[in-house]
């Protein structure tokens, strides 16, 4: 099955769309746009494979943070063959078929971020308010078990929803507004009321996303109650810098997402081009800021790194440190 061609538009396929109005400047867009994927690939790749190798970061926080990274690459890779596909090519067209299966990976992989950030949030709240039981409560085979839940969770909401769009009609040969396949853009172009289908997918995303972001916050705020029962000023600093990653992790996840999300599904004259930049946004910023930011605040990843990549088959110094892994 060809996925996507440059040949004119049949009435079988959808147009994506890259950057409305600067199609001639695609090629130049290009290199940016490649430099981005190439640091999201590179990036979370390392992470894992640092995780991976480096024996002193099995634990339960940088086993949560693989899983981050785990997701972030399978979303970047995802949208890259159509992304590319348009500003290389000005392969256009995708099939229905493919763009439902496109939609599926994208927006599960989303939600399971939005889950993986969770249970970070999770791991931060027992080790700051609950320390004593941290190690009882992380055991290898409960973060197994949360990861298996996590998993499961998205397949059994999500798969029905792409399984129902199977048996509607589209109007076909519709441009999209996004160089990959996205509900809420897809949905205005059906035959049935398009308002059923979307306030099915606002109400899962609200479901999915809005609990997990309540829960986020609701943790917060029994760390920050916590942090301020604590009498010394620097201890009170050390607990919340084990914290600002995470923070950092969630708000440039959720504020793209959500902005995206109600632009499309509440303000429908939006210009096209505000979705695209909203769209690129959503696209690439937690997959390249994520590991970014963890390299450049979590003390051990960096030394973990500079061990691997500089000093391999050397005694380098040990990446445990008395000081705490956060700084």
């Amino acid at each position: 099955m060809v996925i996507f061609n440059n040949t004119t538009s049949s009435s079988s396929n959808f147009l994506l769309t890259a950057f409305p109005g600067l199609e001639l400047a695609h090629v130049w867009i290009s290199i940016p746009v490649c430099c981005l994927y190439a640091i999201a690939l590179l990036g979370n790749s390392t992470i894992l494979f640092v995780i991976i190798v480096e024996r002193s970061l099995h634990k339960p926080m940088y086993y949560f943070l693989a899983m981050l990274s785990a997701v972030d690459l399978c979303l970047t890779i995802s949208t890259l063959p159509t992304v590319l596909g348009v500003l290389w090519f000005h392969a256009r067209e995708i099939s229905l078929k493919a763009c439902l299966i496109q939609m599926f990976f994208v927006h599960g992989f989303s939600f399971l971020e939005s889950s993986v950030l969770v249970a970070m949030a999770f791991d931060r709240f027992m080790a700051i308010c609950n320390p004593l039981k941290y190690a009882i409560v992380f055991t290898d085979m409960i973060i197994l078990v949360i990861g298996l839940v996590i998993c499961i969770r998205q397949v059994i909401l999500i798969f029905p929803m792409i399984l129902a769009l199977t048996r509607v009609s589209f109007h076909r040969g519709q441009e999209l507004s996004h160089p990959f396949c996205y509900h809420p853009d897809m949905i205005k172009y059906t035959y049935s009321n398009p308002w059923i289908s979307n306030f099915l997918g606002m109400f899962l995303q609200l479901y999915l996303t809005g609990t997990d972001l309540l829960f986020i916050l609701f943790s917060y705020v029994l760390i920050l109650r916590t942090v301020l029962s604590i009498v010394a000023p620097k201890k009170q600093q050390k607990a919340l810098s084990t914290c600002v990653c995470h923070i950092c992790a969630v708000t440039v996840f959720y504020v793209p997402m959500i902005s995206l999300s109600f632009t499309h599904r509440l303000f429908s004259s939006t210009p096209k081009v505000v979705c695209s930049i909203l769209a690129n946004v959503y696209l690439f910023l937690p997959p390249v800021l994520n590991p970014v930011i963890y390299s450049l605040k979590t003390r051990t990843i960096r030394q973990a790194m500079f061990q691997l990549l500089h000093f391999k088959g050397s005694q380098g110094p040990s990446v445990r440190s008395h000081r705490g892994p956060w700084g």
